[in-house]
């Protein structure tokens, strides 16, 4: 598939990267990107060269607008004009949505807001440049601001997702406030945001990946479960984890000589 919206690398570190790229459309989302990102995910899932995934945008003013609505069509959102046929955006978007237990790291730059939470809400680990500034408008025009909060309840305390979801444009969340709140884990400059999260992909890729894999698939998978049922599951991650082929290569990687950062 050749993609018209987004631009995808593999590197001999076993990390893909994805890159939102409409930038003259504040890397806004189409129909055509949503088609492109279920494709792209599933490619990550098939390909074994691709241990951990980088998520960026195009520079400019913005990481995401979300949905391109200057096409004034309700399939850009919902992916049909047919209401029986229509989705959420995020069952495209989104990597956990497409069942993809590599993990992700999102770069992000600039403005981002209402449908670019979609990305947010399904990565594994969330960082930003300090110009980065995070809000959802919806209720600011008139329209009800429900699928974008809910994910990102599960990420962030309720008055957090209800202060940004209520106050729409009337409130930014600046890179600071985003650190405070853990809606990111990170902020760093403008010029070493790409570089910065490519270093923390390539540093998970560096493990067995099927172990990544299965961790990354049991946390996920236990926010939809109580807790004692998700304890309880989670053994059985940890069980069939023993058993990987992989798990004959950590003993070597425990004899490599230890680095770390202390953050």
């Amino acid at each position: 598939m050749d993609y018209n919206t987004i631009l995808y690398e593999v590197t001999p570190d076993r990390v893909a990267t994805v890159t939102i790229n409409r930038p003259k459309a504040f890397n806004s989302f189409t129909v055509e990107m949503r088609r492109e990102f279920e494709h792209v995910w599933q490619r990550i899932k098939e390909d074994p060269a691709v241990h951990a995934v980088v998520l960026r945008a195009a520079p400019g003013k913005a990481f995401s607008t979300g949905a391109d609505v200057k096409l004034n069509t309700p399939a850009i959102i919902t992916g049909s004009e047919n209401v029986w046929d229509q989705s959420d955006p995020g069952e495209s978007l989104g990597p956990k949505a497409n069942r993809l237990w590599k993990p992700v790291v999102t770069a992000v730059h600039g403005l981002c807001c209402a449908g670019a939470f979609y990305w947010l809400n399904e990565s594994d680990i969330v960082i930003c440049s300090d110009d980065a500034q995070f809000f959802d408008p919806h209720v600011s025009y008139g329209m009800v601001c429900a699928v974008e909060p809910i994910g990102l309840a599960r990420r962030l305390p309720l008055q957090e997702v209800l202060r940004i979801a209520l106050l729409g444009n009337d409130e930014r969340i600046s890179a600071a406030t985003a650190l405070r709140i853990g809606l990111v884990s990170e902020v760093t400059s403008l010029d070493t945001l790409w570089e910065r999260a490519h270093t923390l992909a390539a540093k998970i890729a560096t493990k067995p990946t099927a172990v990544i894999q299965g961790t990354v698939r049991a946390i996920w998978e236990s926010l939809d479960l109580p807790r004692t049922t998700a304890i309880s599951n989670a053994l059985k991650y940890c069980q069939l984890g023993y058993n990987l082929p992989e798990q004959a290569d950590v003993a070597e990687l425990a004899k490599q000589p230890r680095t770390y950062e202390v953050r």
